[in-house]
């Protein structure tokens, strides 16, 4: 194995209990898959590198996990959950949620393969698009009390759009909603996204 970067030490020691040996047990894969991989800290999360590509990478929430293998190619038949959550493999909330050991393996060894090869990135196509978001009106009323807000909201692409929208629609309770209502606006009004302090990670 190459050396472990100390961030994603620390990264998987800060998860949630549940995330924990699903974060381990990804990592492990990874450079038995590629003993070479290189580990590294991209956009906040592990990522793991292979001839200065990104392999793989993966991300702690607070109710599931993420991963993904760009160079995963999907037309192949392989397993493809991004319509579910970020990454190529759904919501993982247990071991158990994952591909056989094997398959993920595979996966990984396939994806490096495509990294030596000089293969560019497998489009991505959605099963099915997913429907429009209505803007809720207390976030109307938000961004149109706002200086610039409503002009700026406007002017995001609809997906910088739906990110702000699924933010707020999926608080479960009034405070949350209201509290992230108030910083998305102050946000918009200034011109910056959703993810706006990741942007120059």
């Amino acid at each position: 194995m190459s050396e472990s970067d100390p961030r994603i030490d620390a990264y998987i020691a800060k998860a949630a209990p549940f995330a924990r040996p699903i974060l381990e047990h990804l990592r492990a894969l990874v450079h038995e898959a590629c003993p070479t991989a290189v580990e590294t800290m991209k956009w906040s999360a592990p990522h793991f590198t292979h001839g200065g590509r990104i392999l793989a990478g993966m991300a702690a929430f607070k109710q599931h996990v993420a991963y993904g293998v760009p160079m995963l190619d999907t037309s192949k038949g392989q397993a493809d959950k991004r319509n579910e959550a970020m990454g190529h493999y759904g919501r993982i909330t247990d071991l158990s949620d994952l591909p056989a050991r094997r398959t993920l393996l595979a996966h990984l060894r396939q994806a490096a393969k495509a990294i030596d090869a000089g293969a560019k990135l497998p489009a991505f196509k959605r099963d099915t698009p997913k429907p429009a978001l209505t803007m809720p009106d207390d976030f109307a009323k938000a961004l149109a009390r706002a200086a610039g807000a409503k002009k700026n909201f406007a002017a995001f692409t609809p997906g910088k759009q739906r990110e702000y929208l699924e933010w707020i629609l999926d608080a479960k309770q009034e405070a949350t909603r209201a509290r992230r209502i108030a910083e998305a606006t102050a946000w918009i009004a200034e011109g910056k996204t959703r993810y706006w302090k990741y942007a120059k990670c």
